[in-house]
């Protein structure tokens, strides 16, 4: 399973890379951070056993310091990052001059998508779906949860999957609210967006479309 890691986890991971280690010190100056909220991701990151702390000897007079490495599971999941393959091939969809052709494409990406994610979801009530999209995605390494307002499911993205992508073009978002719309067989809102300056997206049935009272699945 993917590990879940927020933008600035791959930054820092990606900046130990780069340099080949680093200190808290190095990496406080690169984010503009405190050493607590530097030491805390680094804690974080240890845990998880994307990094390793070395003790480097000093030279000549004073103490051993701390350095840091970015591990081969490290290594490993940075690769697994296909964000820039994703903007990418969607930016060279996006220029197919033929519009028939180019709708033709985006069909066929949001067709294997639903049913990549309705293979996972499969059948049950809109909550059901619900709960086993959300636990679909959590697997693949996506960072949601699980919510509900008025006693209706919410899928909550904490941090958007296409940052980079979704920046330029909002079409991302429109293709991703259709799919789970499909999946889960009810229209959906995208009522907040990491694009409109909020810290998440949130997904939830259009009003009128469910009976209140849905329970969400522990």
């Amino acid at each position: 399973m993917q590990t879940r890691l927020d933008t600035q986890d791959r930054e820092c991971m990606d900046w130990l890379r780069r340099h080949e280690n680093g200190s808290i010190r190095d990496l406080c100056n690169f984010f503009s951070v405190t050493t607590t909220a530097i030491r805390q991701r680094l804690a974080r990151l240890m845990d998880q056993g994307l990094i390793t702390r070395k003790t480097v000897p000093p030279e000549g007079r004073g103490r051993p310091h701390h350095v840091y490495q970015i591990t081969e599971n490290g290594l490993k999941d940075l690769g697994n990052n296909y964000g820039d393959l994703a903007r990418i091939l969607w930016n060279e969809v996006k220029k197919i001059d033929n519009d028939t052709a180019r709708q033709q494409v985006i069909a066929g990406i949001r067709s294997a998508l639903v049913t990549h994610y309705s293979a996972q979801v499969g059948n049950g009530s809109v909550t059901e779906k619900f709960t086993r999209l959300a636990q679909s995605m959590i697997d693949g390494g996506y960072d949601v949860e699980l919510d509900e307002r008025n006693g209706l499911p919410i899928l909550r993205e904490k941090n958007c999957p296409y940052p980079d992508l979704a920046s330029c073009d909002p079409g991302i978002c429109n293709l991703e609210q259709d799919v789970f719309s499909e999946v889960l067989g009810t229209p959906l809102e995208l009522t907040t967006c990491w694009r409109d300056g909020e810290n998440c997206c949130e997904f939830e049935p259009q009003q009128g479309q469910l009976q209140a009272g849905t329970v969400l699945l522990k």
